[in-house]
């Protein structure tokens, strides 16, 4: 009797060659195409949005950038991610700053965009900022730039020597507006530009207004600062300037009311009264005349710009307007000073405010 040529062992040997190889060709292809996948495929997803931004801060290793990802939640897979970034020897390539993440980007993109260091600059915004310590806190949220450095900096003589400023005069390099920066700059290097940018806005004009009225760019900015403080209104910042230019000249004391609140340390304050006028202080200028040592804010450009354009007129004086509208009643002698400020003062009774 003859066997069945199928169940003839030589014959099952040698005729399904081609199966066993089909399969290894099919496997390799899975394997060829998840590898293509995991490489080029879309594998970040951050949600309804087009894009977020990764910040990584300095001195970050290859481990905590990954750890950074994972708390993002932003990888469909992150172990493919993590394989491809070590292949293409990602931990000698770490870099600091804000990078741009897209959605629906592919491993092999994101590893790319992360070890050229080609991050995005931030726009750093300060405006209507008051103390040092103020600027650091807007600043260090913009920036990784740490707000105790920036203020410990900006109170270190030796450190601000090489700017030829000094803790009181300092906050004149910080001119309000918006700046582009990498978000690792440190807080030193965050001085350092802004230096730069105060020496760019000093340029040949402007100095040689500041000559013609005998005063330093630091001192402008000084009065620029009360100035600024004094009104609402750009369009009147040149008269009360003008103001002051007048007293500074006769050698009569500013009194500035803001140099008052500075002192105190309260800028809430409605009404400046007696008892605060006996503040001790060198920003008193109701007891020290000329300029205080430095300036009691950071004032605005249009606030700078009126102390160099101020308007030429003889008052002395100004008050308030009862109206609350802002504005300033001017006057050149103390009698008529008096009969405005009082009206003021009738305004503020009638309001309740005391203080």
């Amino acid at each position: 009797m003859k066997l069945s040529k199928w169940r003839n062992p030589k014959l099952w040997i040698r005729k399904p060659w081609w199966i066993i190889l089909a399969l290894i060709i099919i496997g390799g292809g899975i394997k060829m195409f998840q590898t293509y996948q995991d490489i080029y495929g879309p594998n970040v997803d951050v949600g309804q949005k087009e894009h977020l931004y990764l910040y990584i801060p300095t001195g970050s290793e290859a481990q905590d950038v990954f750890n950074l990802i994972r708390e993002k939640n932003i990888l469909d897979d992150t172990a493919s991610f993590i394989w491809l970034a070590k292949k293409k020897n990602y931990p000698r390539h770490v870099y600091p700053g804000k990078y741009k993440i897209k959605d629906g980007m592919s491993n092999n993109a994101l590893v790319e965009r992360l070890r050229s260091g080609k991050q995005e600059p931030v726009r750093l915004i300060f405006n209507n900022i008051r103390t040092t310590q103020e600027l650091a806190g807007v600043v260090a949220r913009q920036i990784e730039a740490d707000s105790g450095a920036i203020v410990q900096l900006l109170n270190n003589e030796t450190f601000l020597d090489q700017y030829d400023m000094t803790p009181a005069t300092a906050p004149a390099m910080f001119l309000p507006n918006t700046y582009e920066f990498w978000w690792d700059t440190s807080a030193r290097e965050f001085i350092q530009r802004m230096h730069k940018e105060y020496q760019n806005f000093w340029a040949e004009e402007r100095k040689t207004r500041a000559g013609k009225m005998e005063m330093t760019p630091e001192e402008v900015i000084t009065l620029a600062s009360i100035v600024d403080e004094e009104t609402l209104h750009n369009d009147e910042m040149p008269k009360i300037a003008g103001v002051y230019i007048n007293r500074l000249r006769i050698g009569m004391p500013l009194q500035a009311d803001p140099t008052i609140k500075y002192a105190i340390g309260d800028f809430s304050i409605n009404r400046v009264l007696s008892k605060h006028l006996q503040v001790d202080s060198p920003y008193n200028t109701y007891k020290h005349p000329g300029l205080p040592p430095g300036p009691i804010s950071i004032p605005s450009i249009a606030a700078i710009d009126a102390v160099l354009n101020y308007s030429q007129h003889d008052y002395l004086y100004f008050a308030a307007k009862p109206d609350f509208s802002g504005y300033h009643n001017f006057s050149e002698n103390h009698y008529e000073h008096i009969r405005n400020a009082q009206k003021y003062q009738r305004a503020l009774n009638k309001k309740n405010i005391m203080e």
